[in-house]
């Protein structure tokens, strides 16, 4: 709103100067449009650039806080920690600590709220993401009436989301192919994969099969293929989306399988 309100005061003072001084209206106008898009071009890079460095800052906070987290674990490799419970639950401390720290940072952002169109959307969609990354699904639920599900990954946040809280069949249905509607090649991979998994833990195979189909038309990903293939061919226990790796398990509707290890015991 600010911008735009700067370029119109200096449009119209621009083109009532050159009027004022050449009685031209036609030439006056025209100075003015420019003038207006040029300030709007000016005003409108400048404070994308202030929001880039915000979310620049946001990012290294994740990455730097997912690098410690690598390096922990690293470390429990080769000494591994007396209780994995407590490992666990050590990490989700540590997890909670960088995404509160960006979190944080993301309030900087709202001091370009009028500056910039939809900014309070783009600063609730990012929240939205960190809120749902260590699990604090109450504010997730709220901010999700503010959130812009324009990317293959929030849209499959809202879907898992969905289906946790036990919404209608239609309800995810309709959310599914808005997300896949203008979907490019292979951005229809992670919606697929949830909705064909919904519908396989509604015991409704026919369905997730079409997903699958349809999917499939727009995509080569080898887990919707093999999940394909495997329910073309009536084998609906062998249906897995852990080939999508941490993509799938970040929407939290399935745990990794994690293989335990015996420990061999050392004698001296």
């Amino acid at each position: 709103m600010y911008a735009f309100l700067i370029s119109s005061f200096l449009a119209v003072a621009s083109g009532c100067a050159l009027a004022y001084g050449t009685g031209s209206i036609g030439w006056s106008v025209t100075l003015g449009v420019v003038v207006f898009l040029v300030s709007q071009f000016i005003i409108g890079r400048k404070v994308q650039s202030r929001v880039k460095l915000c979310m620049e800052v946001v990012q290294g906070i994740l990455v730097e806080g997912q690098k410690q987290l690598q390096a922990k674990m690293q470390r429990w490799q080769i000494r591994p920690p007396g209780s994995m419970k407590e490992a666990q639950a050590e990490m989700m401390r540590d997890q909670r600590r960088f995404v509160g720290a960006a979190l944080q940072a993301t309030e900087a952002m709202h001091a370009y709220d009028r500056w910039v169109p939809l900014m309070k959307r783009q600063i609730a969609t990012a929240q939205f993401q960190l809120h749902w990354m260590v699990k604090d699904f109450e504010d997730v639920d709220r901010l999700m009436p503010k959130v812009l599900f324009v990317d293959p990954v929030t849209s499959s946040m809202k879907l898992a989301r969905l289906y946790m809280t036990g919404a209608k069949m239609e309800d995810m249905v309709k959310a599914y192919e808005k997300a896949v509607r203008r979907a490019r090649y292979n951005q229809n991979v992670l919606p697929a994969a949830t909705m064909s998994w919904i519908y396989m833990q509604r015991k409704d195979a026919d369905s997730a099969f079409k997903v699958l189909t349809a999917a499939l038309k727009n995509s080569d990903n080898q887990t919707l293929k093999i999940n394909h293939e495997h329910l073309m061919n009536n084998r609906v226990t062998h249906f897995s989306n852990a080939g999508l790796a941490d993509q799938w398990y970040s929407l939290h509707l399935e745990e990794p399988r994690v293989r335990q290890q015996r420990q061999r015991m050392q004698w001296r």
